[in-house]
């Protein structure tokens, strides 16, 4: 088989570069490893950054639709009294910062790709370059020959590793349990995030009825015990923080529970290899305390298509890909391992310390460093 442009994922980086590269008139083959689409997680936060790409890409409506809008963001300290806060809002230019399921996004997107552009169940493990030609070659045997090479699958992508043998994923020292529990009776509001002795907890609502959270807990990687909490052990974890967390977890049942660890992928130097490049989490994998991940790769999709649009060649188009989001995504990644670092403090006085600081701290100095992040210029397609 060949293929003009072949992505590989079906993640939300390789669906939307998908969806912009048909836009501007590209239909890409996109491969996914699963032999069948089935979002991992529970929740995700769309910001305004991201927002801004999916507005271009006329799935803005559709977006808010099945998703829940993010105002006002607190932080807490374990009792439930705020430290910090954020007014999120200022910053979204006409555009809503909202928290969607992962299984309603994935929907959305699937629904803006044709099923012919699809290959499921085929998982890469090498490819192979030279002047005139470009394979990759799957798992199953098979092959496909293809002219451009987007790499959109994951942190553990086989592809970059054979690109750059010496990169590395980092444990971040800390594992999260993510689940998603019935908001009819609870009627949560607003969007959470608990700082406590025994770990982070997260509170989202989502729409559709629905709250995500996730919980933060400092321990050894792939730790069997800590594999196997579910709610009883999860609850027990809590005890002493605010209701809010013991009633989430009480209305979560086990089998709505996911476990993983954290980890990132330490910076590298290059994305872009003649006519191979590295997207989403296969080039910048970040720890989720900044809710910027996704994000980052919704916004990868929108510049690397219009790069594509904008340069004769495709190793030039991929070269000013990596040209305009190696710094910006770097910083994400290390800004967001500085502040997992500070957000997992179990030591007491240190913790108290932190929160002390957070509290004298203005909401104006947050709500500064958000607008970097969101208020970026991004390119236009020409459609």
């Amino acid at each position: 088989m060949k293929t003009d442009f072949l992505i590989l994922g079906g993640g939300i980086a390789g669906l939307t570069t998908a969806i912009a590269l048909k836009r501007i008139g590209i239909n890409a083959t996109l491969v996914e490893a699963a032999p069948q689409f089935k979002p991992v997680g529970a929740g995700i936060a769309l910001a305004a950054n991201a927002m801004k790409v999916y507005h271009q890409l006329g799935l803005y409506d559709k977006l808010l639709i099945a998703g829940n809008s993010i105002g006002e963001m607190q932080i807490k300290n374990q009792t439930g009294k705020i430290i910090s806060h954020a007014n999120a809002e200022k910053f979204k230019n006409g555009l809503t910062n909202i928290a969607i399921s992962r299984p309603e996004l994935h929907r959305v997107l699937l629904e803006e790709t044709d099923p012919k552009q699809i290959i499921t169940g085929k998982r890469s493990v090498r490819f192979k370059q030279d002047t005139h030609s470009l394979t990759v070659f799957f798992d199953d045997g098979t092959s496909i020959d293809c002219n451009a090479l987007i790499v959109a699958e994951g942190i553990h992508s086989p592809i970059r590793k054979q690109l750059l043998p010496q990169s590395e994923t980092r444990y971040s020292g800390y594992t999260c349990w993510r689940g998603l529990a019935d908001n009819t009776n609870l009627k949560i509001t607003h969007t959470s995030e608990t700082w406590g002795t025994q770990g982070r907890f997260g509170i989202v609502p989502i729409g559709k009825n629905q709250v995500y959270w996730f919980a933060c807990k400092n321990g050894p990687a792939n730790d069997a015990t800590l594999k196997s909490w579910k709610q009883k052990e999860l609850l027990a974890n809590y005890a002493r923080y605010h209701q809010d967390i013991k009633t989430v977890l009480a209305n979560t049942p086990d089998d709505h529970i996911i476990w993983n660890d954290i980890a990132d992928l330490k910076p590298i130097d290059r994305f872009a290899f003649e006519r191979i490049v590295l997207i989403g989490d296969s080039a910048h994998a970040t720890t989720p305390n900044m809710g910027q991940g996704a994000c980052q790769a919704i916004e990868d999709a929108l510049v690397l298509a219009s790069a594509i649009q904008k340069n004769e060649t495709i190793p030039a188009a991929f070269h000013d890909f990596e040209t305009k989001r190696m710094a910006r995504t770097h910083g994400i990644v290390n800004q967001s391992w500085r502040l997992g670092k500070i957000a997992q403090l179990q030591n007491p006085i240190a913790a108290g310390i932190r929160n002390l600081a957070f509290r004298l701290t203005p909401a104006s100095v947050l709500e500064k460093q958000i607008s970097k992040i969101y208020q970026i210029e991004l390119p236009v397609l020409n459609t």
